[in-house]
């Protein structure tokens, strides 16, 4: 079901003459006898996507003026009942419908330092989140039984399986909480890209479902609660940079180091990394050496280089994605200095190129790169106390041959 289902809340009568008549003669009068038939059609072609309302049309029909008996039409759209049931649930909540951004991040650096007995490994990372992101709009529904799920990306589960479902029912699970909801995802960060976007949606579904309770718990918990989804979502309850270890759900924020200033892109092409496959292939043997606490420092110092931006998932992903190793030697080739460092984030398979915005020009020529998603970013934060807003980007999530489809 289209995202527009979700938020209407205003409805457009039509102005009929016949009907203020009718009115007038026949529903003010309790005497009068009137019959009604109904006749649902689909949604009227006029009305644009940017259109949240939906058209009752409405008329009285009569044989004569002095007939005692007449009829009433409504034709309607059908889909225009879910408008009717958010209305009344408007007028008996306050919070009822809610807009958020769910930006992704980058890794400027991973370390693997440990393989642990549960068959986790143990990494030391600058996560940052970045300006990249999703829209998620939220309704409460008056169902007290089940979440309704819709996005324009195909192929994403719209069941338990997604990290947003999974998100409300472990909010509801930790609070007693029964709100239920319409949501639709507006999907712009690709899936199977190193860049968190799923964490980033579950985190912000808890975000908001927390508003809709009256924040019956509070960021802290929030962000405990979010590692049983998954290892990545409690860094989004950080203010945008952290220092994460264990799986990744031991957060600590820093101060950020890196200038927001700084433009990035991302190329991914659309073959996908297994995180599962990568982590089998990885050999701590082979890992870097340098301490992460190091790389911290000289970031801080220094900024970002080639150097500090060290990823140890990357000779395991180039095994699995060969053509990955070549895209990201390709992009340092073409570069010419144009980027401050090029890496892989996360465990695949988005190449970073920090320093400028824009792509290398290969990317538009050569056809083996005609369906990579490109999108510029830069780094973000967000203020204590309030979620992450989008900024203004003229190119963000865009593809060279429509790599992700928008409807």
């Amino acid at each position: 079901m289209a995202s527009t289902h979700f938020l209407c809340s205003h409805h457009l009568y039509t102005k009929n003459p016949h009907l203020n008549s009718f009115r007038k003669a026949n529903l003010s009068s309790s005497s009068s006898s009137s019959s009604f038939s109904y006749k649902p059609h689909g949604s009227s072609s006029s009305h644009t996507k940017s259109q949240f309302q939906r058209t009752h049309l409405v008329r009285a029909i009569s044989s004569d003026s002095n007939s005692a008996k007449r009829q009433l039409e409504i034709v309607y759209d059908p889909d225009d009942r879910i408008s009717k049931l958010a209305d009344e649930v408007d007028k008996n909540a306050g919070l009822s419908r809610l807009t958020l951004f769910s930006p992704c991040k980058i890794n400027v650096f991973l370390r693997i330092t440990n393989k642990r007995e549960d068959g986790f490994h143990d990494l030391a990372s600058l996560f940052h989140v970045i300006s990249l992101g999703d829209k998620i709009k939220f309704s409460l529904s008056p169902s007290k039984s089940k979440d309704r799920l819709s996005t324009n990306a195909p192929g994403v589960p719209l069941d338990d399986r997604n990290l947003i479902i999974k998100a409300l029912n472990l909010y509801r699970k930790k609070t007693g909480s029964d709100n239920f909801f319409w949501i639709h995802l507006d999907k712009k960060v690709p899936t199977g890209a190193g860049l968190g976007g799923g964490s980033s949606n579950a985190a912000t579904t808890l975000w908001a479902a927390n508003q809709f309770s009256g924040c019956l718990a509070t960021e802290k918990e929030l962000q405990e609660w979010s590692s049983e989804i998954g290892s990545d979502v409690p860094f989004f309850f950080s203010h945008g940079a952290a220092y994460c270890t264990g799986r990744g759900e031991v957060v600590q924020d820093i101060s950020p180091s890196i200038p927001f200033d700084i433009p990035m892109v991302l190329i991914k092409p659309p073959q996908a990394c297994s995180t599962a496959e990568v982590y089998k292939r990885l050999r701590l043997d082979q890992t870097s050496k340098i301490d992460p606490l190091t790389l911290l420092e000289k970031i801080s110092t220094n900024g970002i280089s080639q150097h500090v931006c060290v990823n140890d998932l990357e000779p395991p992903a180039f095994e699995v994605l060969p053509s990955l190793k070549r895209l990201k030697q390709r992009v340092i080739a073409a570069s010419r200095g144009q980027y401050d460092a090029v890496f892989m984030s996360g465990s695949g398979s988005t190449i970073v190129g920090i320093g400028s915005p824009d792509p290398p020009q290969f990317v538009y020529d050569d056809d083996e790169y005609k369906d990579v998603f490109l999108s510029e970013a830069s780094f973000i934060t967000r203020a204590a106390n309030q979620w992450y807003t989008e900024t203004v980007s003229s190119s963000a999530g865009t593809a060279v041959e429509d790599s992700l489809p928008v409807k």
